[in-house]
């Protein structure tokens, strides 16, 4: 139980932290979101692995380092912990956020943006955090937060910079919930990041093949 506890607060504070930033139209955006998933990484990682992200999840399944048996609670949690996140921003914002693609910006390109990105989240994770030659490291946290920076400055005008089907998931339920929005663009907060996942773990086999 302690492991879902772990998933769910640290995939509020992310999303919080995002729906928080989401109206400010600040330049910092990015840099709040990746700083805030640091520090749960960090906070978490020696619980529950601080994954935070279903597409994180089924990454590390490939990857042999969950049992099965927690893939499901995981994610549960992780979208129990992002709809919780977005009723809290609504409750003190009175408005509600989610991920959606740019003005402009084709399907086929927000889907693309999604998963680039978390292939890259994902392939930096199982190397930082899975590796036997990073074991111990101290900068893993560092690594996960900057990419998701970098992924939130370079791609999030495109697809939304999601990265993550619970960001996907939590705040795109409230929306629908509160009448501000719709679930018409869910299926691509899931299947760019599990995609992107699924690759991530096939080149990670294929970096270290003997692991």
């Amino acid at each position: 139980m302690n492991k879902y506890i772990t998933e769910f607060v640290g995939t509020f504070f992310l999303v919080f932290a995002i729906g928080m930033t989401a109206h400010s139209e600040s330049s910092l955006t990015p840099v709040v979101i990746g700083s805030m998933l640091m520090v749960m990484v960090y906070m978490g990682g020696h619980v529950s692995g601080a994954h935070y992200n279903p597409a994180v999840t089924i990454g590390i399944l490939i990857r042999g380092k969950i049992e099965a048996k927690d893939v499901v609670p995981y994610i549960i949690a992780q979208i129990a912990g992002a709809l919780a996140a977005s009723a809290a921003v609504y409750w003190l914002l009175g408005k509600s956020f989610g991920p959606a693609p740019g003005a402009d910006v084709g399907t086929w390109q927000a889907l693309g943006a999604e998963m680039l990105l978390t292939f890259a989240l994902v392939l930096v994770i199982l190397n930082v955090a899975t590796a036997k030659k990073t074991e111990g490291n101290s900068y893993y946290g560092l690594a996960i937060g900057f990419t998701v920076t970098a992924g939130a400055a370079t791609v999030g005008g495109i697809s939304g910079g999601a990265f993550n089907p619970a960001v996907g998931t939590g705040p795109l339920l409230m929306q629908t919930i509160v009448g501000e929005g719709s679930l018409g663009n869910l299926w691509m907060y899931w299947v760019g990041p599990v995609v992107g996942a699924l690759v991530a773990a096939l080149v990670f086999k294929l970096q270290c093949p003997d692991e």
